[in-house]
């Protein structure tokens, strides 16, 4: 069944919430962390996020990563615009925009010279970034690790390393990525990089606290 307005359950156990700032709806899905959250613009002018593409697992030519996914050329040009230069590693893109650019992008383990990649979800969306920057640069970061519990930030960092790590073979040798989200083992670093993996679906406490406060989620 197709689900209901006003943030009521449907049969099929899907919320939909409107998502008032940007101009997006939030379509949840309910059945567990392997299924994400499909965002999908309403055509508003700040509708940015058209849907989460899927979980992925990128990878590189280097034998110390798993899986041998590489971004088709037109993405690799279109986060190279974003980003202002060639991406440096392998990966793929997880979140679009209403217009079908990429939004959030999944990155190897390893970047293409062996360099260990700690941040998996990277937030390339240039309105998205704009807003978080804003966010940081007026004590965000300082705000957000007063609000979520750290416990909860501690464990959100084991999962995000977790789920990376498992991108590299059994038996890797040579250095490897460290930490869980932004690259750190404890408190808050990055809140793009928060937000990013909240946008794939993920169970990231300061992601969903950084959405409210740009208004990306609903409160």
């Amino acid at each position: 069944s197709r689900p209901s307005p006003g943030g009521q359950p449907s049969s099929d156990g899907i919320v939909i919430e409107r998502a008032a700032r940007f101009g997006v709806v939030l379509v949840c899905a309910r059945g567990g962390p392997e299924q994400p959250l499909e965002l999908l613009g309403t055509g508003r002018q700040h509708a940015r996020i058209l849907a989460v593409t899927g979980r992925v697992s990128p990878g590189s030519s280097r034998p110390g990563v798993q899986a041998q996914h590489r971004a088709p050329d037109p993405d690799v040009a279109a986060v190279a615009e974003l980003l202002g230069r060639r991406p440096a590693g392998a990966f793929d893109v997880v979140v679009r925009t209403d217009d079908g650019r990429p939004a959030v992008i999944a990155n190897a383990p390893f970047l293409f010279d062996g360099t260990p990649m700690p941040t998996r979800y990277w937030l390339v969306d240039a309105a998205l970034r704009e807003v978080v920057s804003t966010l940081e640069s007026t004590g965000g970061v300082r705000r957000a690790e007063g609000a979520v519990p750290m416990d909860r930030i501690a464990a959100a960092h084991a999962r995000y390393a977790e789920e990376r790590d498992a991108l590299i073979a059994p038996g890797h040798a040579g250095p490897r990525p460290s930490g869980g989200v932004g690259g750190t083992r404890q408190g808050v670093k990055c809140l793009h990089a928060h937000l990013a993996w909240w946008l794939t679906g993920a169970d990231d406490p300061v992601g969903a606290w950084t959405a409210r406060q740009i208004g990306l989620h609903p409160t």
